[in-house]
């Protein structure tokens, strides 16, 4: 497996291999016993350049054919088929969209015919859902009592949007969930270390994490008027303020930016990149 940078004191993701493919695991989700997952890397599939290799990007410029063929070294690598998977339509919004048996392979095989769309849900057995990255926070979500789950995108906006509670609140209306019974992770993104934002977006969280001592633990101070932004620390106490338990919540150690050869990362290269992705869905039916 590929060496890489870790951050100490979270429990740490499992890198795997299937083929050339290699991709990241969350323990915690594996032990449900409920779902498949991963979350991509870099490495195992055939885009060249700024996009090398396994990206799962169609809008940035790279060659259709290659996005094709990667998403099929995903599907093999979750042991579904790219017909199983539901795309996400990212633009920083809270927007929540339940998917059904209808919704198979939008994104990829088949036009989406949704806008806007930064959250998935859905509680049918053999669909995957699929969402984006290269730097954002990827939340993943499994209601271990009503067999359901939910994928977000989280960046700084979602993050002050409070995505988190909102993909719950949405599971609640769809599926009964109750906050307790999920288990979640914070998945590969950008870490407070690297993670440099202004005074405007500094002022955004102050409004919003206002609980004891919580600007101090998303917030670092530094000259200049700039902070340095824990997205890691922030969509854990969305989480757990929303109701999941602390210690059904697993944090990612992997940040996208202290591993620009491994993982895209929009900061590291300066917008030159592809994408990576986050899939979930819930074990077929025997």
């Amino acid at each position: 497996m590929e060496s890489i940078s870790r951050k100490p004191g979270n429990r740490q993701m499992k890198q795997n291999r299937y083929g050339e493919t290699e991709y990241l695991t969350f323990p915690m989700l594996e032990e449900t016993g409920l779902v498949r997952h991963l979350f991509s890397t870099r490495l195992g599939g055939i885009s060249g350049g700024i996009f090398s290799s396994m990206n799962l990007s169609y809008t940035r410029g790279d060659d259709e054919a290659a996005v094709d063929e990667n998403f099929r070294r995903i599907a093999k690598a979750l042991g579904c088929r790219t017909e199983d998977i539901v795309c996400s339509d990212q633009t920083h919004t809270t927007n929540v969209r339940i998917v059904g048996e209808k919704d198979r392979g939008k994104g990829i095989v088949r036009p989406k015919d949704y806008t806007d769309v930064d959250g998935l849900i859905t509680d049918i057995p053999g669909i995957v859902l699929a969402t984006f990255y290269a730097d954002c926070v990827p939340l993943f979500f499994i209601d271990t009592k009503r067999k359901a789950v939910g994928l977000s995108h989280s960046g700084w906006r979602g993050t002050v949007g409070r995505m988190g509670m909102r993909t719950l609140e949405a599971m609640r209306l769809a599926y009964g969930t109750r906050p307790e019974d999920v288990t979640a992770a914070v998945g590969p993104s950008i870490c407070q270390d690297c993670y440099e934002v202004g005074e405007d977006v500094a002022e955004a969280f102050r409004k919003e994490f206002r609980g004891p001592g919580q600007e101090k633990a998303v917030l670092r101070a530094k000259e200049g008027g700039k902070y340095q932004l824990d997205l890691w620390k922030a969509n854990r106490i969305v989480l757990e303020e929303a109701g999941v338990l602390p210690d059904k919540i697993q944090v990612t150690d992997i940040c996208t930016c202290c591993n620009p050869e491994y993982l895209f990362s929009h900061r590291a290269s300066q917008g030159k990149r592809g994408n990576l992705g986050a899939f979930l869905g819930l074990l077929p039916a025997n």
